[in-house]
């Protein structure tokens, strides 16, 4: 124990000095897209919505059915106006949404058992337990972000339709998820063309509720903030392969747990059917594959557990050319921009103080064993 406190002592010594002999100039954020520094900017790229929304394409089952356009208005409008801080929106769904949602978590359940990871399992139960989420009744997202927020920190945020990449993993970075609100067209519940609550709910909210693929999916959001398109979209594509369509090895076994595989019946069992082409997940690979909306994927990225993808995404995100990093502040849910030599100091002096907690507490154990 006292090597392991010795050691990272060292570490942050050998930091202090290397502060002293490299000053960071600060004139290095020229150029730098803009991005968000506290959770309330959110509030400035939410609504950006570059598909779906209350508009429909010609090609969407509900197209021609003018009362579902019409509710669709109505959601939109909704997260439209929505404000950090506000309460989100009950709504009071219809039958007919109700009946469509039932469907979809029944047929979906059937599957979980033999094909969802361990952690999806797990916390299932408790959106049930926490949420009323059940076949027949559609939780209210106000009380499953609340419920998010207890289990790993993050919240739910409504939207209208699909966010631009950068926007949408802007929000991640501070642990918020955008959601939407409304329910897929009823002629075809088996599909969607576009995220709807069934996909966000059955498919995103049990594993955004377990720490460690919060953790992995923040941080591919900070990754994110004040970096070129192009780094935005390889980090979309490695969010589109793991977080939507990504598969884990568990007991021998793959197992999805991708919410674009765990809302979709047809290729969640695909994926799993022993025909599907799966690759190891390596991000200077997977950012470069084809992202597919419309038919099944023409790959499969697995990786052994979360920790495993989250150690290999942190060493891509270093690969990604910024001129500073970011750190985010979970008092303040803003982020801290660590571009000069006392944006970095204050750092240090923080891991300073959280060393002493841990040497304090090793002590501690250390007397109570008679070491």
């Amino acid at each position: 124990r006292a090597t392991i406190i010795f050691s990272l002592k060292n570490e942050v010594g050998g930091l202090v000095k290397a502060l002293k002999l490299f000053q960071v100039r600060s004139n290095y954020m020229y150029d730098v897209p803009w991005f968000p520094k506290k959770i309330s900017d959110l509030d400035k790229c939410a609504n950006r919505v570059l598909m779906y929304g209350s508009e429909l394409d010609a090609d969407h089952p509900g197209f021609k059915d003018n009362v579902y356009r019409k509710r669709r208005k109505y959601f939109a409008d909704l997260a439209m106006a929505y404000k950090h801080g506000d309460p989100i929106p009950r709504i009071e769904f219809t039958q007919e949404e109700v009946k469509t949602w039932g469907v979809v978590y029944r047929e979906l359940n059937k599957l979980y058992p033999t094909h969802a990871c361990r952690e999806y399992l797990k916390n299932l139960p408790l959106l049930s337990k926490f949420c009323e989420c059940r076949e027949d009744n559609i939780p209210q997202l106000e009380d499953v972000s609340r419920f998010l927020k207890e289990r790993s920190g993050f919240t739910i945020r409504p939207v209208a339709g699909y966010l631009s990449p950068r926007d949408f993993l802007a929000g991640l970075a501070f642990r918020v998820f955008h959601c939407t609100q409304y329910v897929r067209h009823s002629t075809d519940p088996l599909y969607t063309p576009e995220p709807d609550t069934c996909h966000e709910l059955l498919g995103h909210v049990p594993l955004l509720a377990e720490p460690s693929f919060a953790q992995f999916s923040q941080e591919i959001g900070l990754a994110s903030l004040g970096a070129s398109d192009d780094s935005v979209q390889k980090l979309a594509t490695c969010y589109f392969f793991t977080v939507e369509f990504g598969l884990c090895k568990q007991e021998g076994r793959l197992r999805a747990y991708g919410a674009g595989l765990l809302s979709s019946i047809s290729e969640l069992k695909h994926a799993l059917s022993g025909n599907a082409r799966i690759m190891p997940f390596d991000p200077k690979v997977t950012c470069k594959q084809e992202c597919i909306i419309t038919t099944f994927q023409d790959v499969y990225f697995v990786s052994d557990s979360f920790e495993e993808a989250k150690v290999k995404m942190r060493e891509f995100a270093k690969t990604i050319k910024r001129p500073f990093t970011v750190r985010y502040n979970p008092y303040t849910q803003s982020v801290d921009v660590l571009k000069d030599t006392p944006s970095i100091n204050s750092v240090v002096e923080e891991l300073r103080h959280e060393l002493d907690i841990v040497g304090d507490a090793l002590n501690r154990l250390n007397k109570q064993l008679g070491v």
